[in-house]
C-alpha cells in the first residue's frame, strides 16, 4: 500500500510495531498523534504553519525554555491540581499547599544549620529575614529537615541561568535545628518577566498574553518519613499576584511582612538595623512510600 488516506496513515502510525514496546508509551503516543492529526485537519494547518511550529519547538528546546512554556500554558499547575484531587479522593489533607517547582532549581546549594544568608554584600532590595518551623501534621517540630530555598535577583535572574551571577547566588540549603527552626537573610525579590525576543515571548505575544510573574521565593523541603514538599511563597502587594503568567499563586502561600523589626537577636545574620521579617511555618504530610520522601527535585526524579 503506497497511497493512503488520512485515516489509513493514522492507523499505520499508531498500530505498526515489530516488538511489544512500552504499552504506556504506545497508548500516550497514539492519543497525542491522533489529536494532532485531527487538529491539523480541523484547523486546516498549512505546511508552512507546521514547519514554522517545528522550528519554534527546536529554538525553544535549544534555548532551555521548555520549563517556561509548560508553566505558562498551565501544565505545571494542572499536575498540581490533579495531585490535590488525588489526595482529596484518598482522604489525605492538611499541610502546606504544593506549588510549581519551575525550571530553575539547582541541586547542591551550600548547606548550613539553622540559618543561612542568601545574599552577599549590601542588600539589593528591602532587607528580609524569613523564619519559622518545619512541622508535621500533628504540630511536632521536624528536626534535621532540609530546606532548599532559592529566588531571583533584583533583575529577575537566577544563578546558573543569568549572566554575571555567582554559582549558588541566592540559593542555600538549611538544615532545621532540634526544634525544627529555620531562618534566612536575603532581600525581597522583585517580580519578573519571561525573556524578551525569545520563543516564549513570541508565543505569548501571538496569544495576546503577558509573561509576568509576581515576586516569589521557592522551597524544596525534605525529611525522612515525610512527603517531600515543593512549594513557593508570594510576596504581598505585587501587581501580578492574582495574574501570574504561570498560574502558581495559591491561598495559604502569600506571606505577611512585618516592617521595622528591631535587629536584636539577628546579629548572626549580619543585621544591625531595622529590617523586614516574615514568619512562615511549613507543615509536611507523612509519606506513604519511599518515593514520596525522596529529596530529589521533580525534574531530577525523571532524569536520574
Amino acid at each position: 500500500m503506497t497511497e493512503l488516506t488520512q485515516n489509513q496513515l493514522l492507523e499505520l502510525v499508531t498500530t505498526k510495531q515489530i516488538a511489544a514496546g512500552n504499552p504506556r508509551v504506545r497508548a500516550l503516543t497514539q492519543r497525542i498523534v491522533t489529536d494532532l492529526f485531527k487538529t491539523i485537519d480541523d484547523m486546516d494547518v498549512s505546511a508552512d504553519e507546521f514547519w514554522k511550529a517545528m522550528d519554534w519547538l527546536a529554538r525553544m528546546s535549544q534555548g532551555g525554555q521548555i520549563g517556561l512554556i509548560t508553566a505558562g500554558l498551565g501544565f505545571d499547575r494542572l499536575l498540581d491540581i490533579r495531585a490535590d484531587e488525588a489526595d482529596q479522593k484518598a482522604g489525605r489533607s492538611g499541610g502546606t499547599p504544593r506549588a510549581i517547582e519551575g525550571p530553575l532549581f539547582i541541586a547542591g546549594a551550600p548547606r548550613s544549620h539553622g540559618e543561612a544568608r542568601l545574599d552577599e554584600g549590601e542588600p539589593k532590595g528591602e532587607l528580609l529575614v524569613m523564619e519559622g518551623q518545619v512541622l508535621d501534621l500533628e504540630g511536632n517540630p521536624v528536626a534535621g529537615a532540609l530546606v532548599d530555598v532559592w529566588h531571583a535577583n533584583e533583575k529577575g535572574g537566577y544563578s546558573h541561568f543569568f549572566p554575571g551571577m555567582k554559582p549558588y547566588e541566592l540559593r542555600r540549603q538549611i538544615e532545621t535545628d532540634a526544634q525544627g527552626h529555620y531562618r534566612f537573610r536575603s532581600y525581597l525579590p522583585p517580580g519578573y518577566a519571561i525573556p524578551p525576543n525569545s520563543p516564549t515571548s513570541e508565543l505569548f505575544e501571538a496569544l495576546g498574553r503577558h509573561g509576568n510573574r509576581p515576586a516569589h521565593i521557592h522551597f524544596l523541603i525534605a525529611a525522612p518519613g515525610l512527603r517531600t514538599l515543593t512549594t513557593q511563597v508570594n510576596i504581598p502587594g505585587d501587581t501580578y499576584i492574582d495574574d501570574d503568567f504561570a498560574f502558581a499563586t495559591r491561598d495559604g502561600l502569600i506571606v505577611e511582612l512585618e516592617h521595622n523589626v528591631p535587629p536584636a537577636g539577628y546579629e548572626s545574620l549580619g543585621i544591625s538595623a531595622p529590617f523586614t521579617r516574615s514568619r512562615f511555618n511549613f507543615v509536611m504530610q507523612k509519606a506513604i512510600n519511599e518515593s514520596e520522601a525522596s529529596p530529589a527535585a521533580r525534574m531530577a526524579r525523571v532524569t536520574a
